[in-house]
């Protein structure tokens, strides 16, 4: 009889034994289904690639660029040629397929239309907009534009022979860039790129990358370029985290701390 019980319990502890080996097992394989689709939270990324806007060159980021490589992150800015919005597009792929990982691309202005189109390669992780267009799929940076009333800036554009777009100096200094010095703003002035407006500005993003991947979004308060209510519908229609900063069209050079801590915080 009590060689029986000593059998019995033997049994029963072999038993559990082979359940718990069987549970912890479990726990060590990857998940399945939609546990494992879901993305973590936060983007982690250590590439981050600039995009200028119109009547700008990679420079503009000249002030973000080192508190971002302070921070240990790998910073790419980009020259667009500004020709077309697909040239322009594939200048930003070239650069991306140039990256190591995953990237963080950040765009201002008419570089958000860019990023927009752009942000489909898949090392895109996410993407910031710098008081930056951001149309959807089959819309124009300039069909945006036409959804508030026009803002001082659209007043100083200046078309030459071919229909390249310039921004007279009074622009800048007074729309443009007005909250920064007068030797910067004359440097704005004398390096502003000339924009193919109807190839650029008219072009319609295929795909708005925006509607799959995590977005993020500076407001500019004081913008005179794009209408501050616009940045905010625009913002809000991505459901992006945003930030406000009372600041004229070119923050990224005004307040380049806050706008270099934004990014940072949307990489991490």
């Amino acid at each position: 009889m009590n060689t029986r019980v000593s059998k019995t319990k033997r049994s029963k502890i072999l038993s559990l034994a082979s359940e718990a080996a069987f549970v912890g097992l479990l726990a060590l394989m990857p998940l399945s289904g939609a546990a494992q689709n879901n993305p973590p939270r936060g983007l982690h990324v250590h590439n981050i690639v600039l995009v200028h806007g119109a009547w700008a060159d990679g420079s503009s980021w000249s002030k973000v660029i080192p508190i971002l490589e302070s921070k240990g992150f790998h910073v790419t800015a980009v020259h667009l040629p500004f020709t077309t919005l697909a040239d322009d597009v594939a200048t930003v792929k070239r650069t991306l397929a140039l990256q190591d990982g995953p990237v963080l691309l950040v765009g201002h202005s008419y570089g958000g239309a860019v990023i927009t189109e752009a942000g489909n390669d898949p090392k895109v992780a996410g993407l910031l907009y710098v008081a930056a267009f951001a149309p959807d799929s089959g819309q124009s940076a300039g069909d945006l534009n036409n959804e508030f009333p026009a803002p001082p800036g659209d007043k100083e554009f200046r078309p030459d022979a071919q229909g390249f777009l310039s921004l007279t100096y009074k622009g800048i200094a007074e729309d443009f860039a007005p909250d920064l010095s007068s030797a910067e703003i004359k440097i704005l002035a004398a390096t502003q790129g000339q924009v193919s407006g109807p190839n650029e500005l008219g072009a319609k993003v295929t795909k708005a990358a925006w509607r799959d991947k995590p977005s993020f979004y500076i407001v500019a308060d004081h913008d005179r370029m794009i209408a501050p209510q616009l940045e905010e519908k625009l913002a809000q229609q991505m459901h992006a985290k945003t930030i406000h900063i009372p600041s004229s069209h070119v923050v990224m050079l005004s307040h380049a701390a806050q706008v270099a801590e934004f990014i940072a915080s949307a990489a991490k």
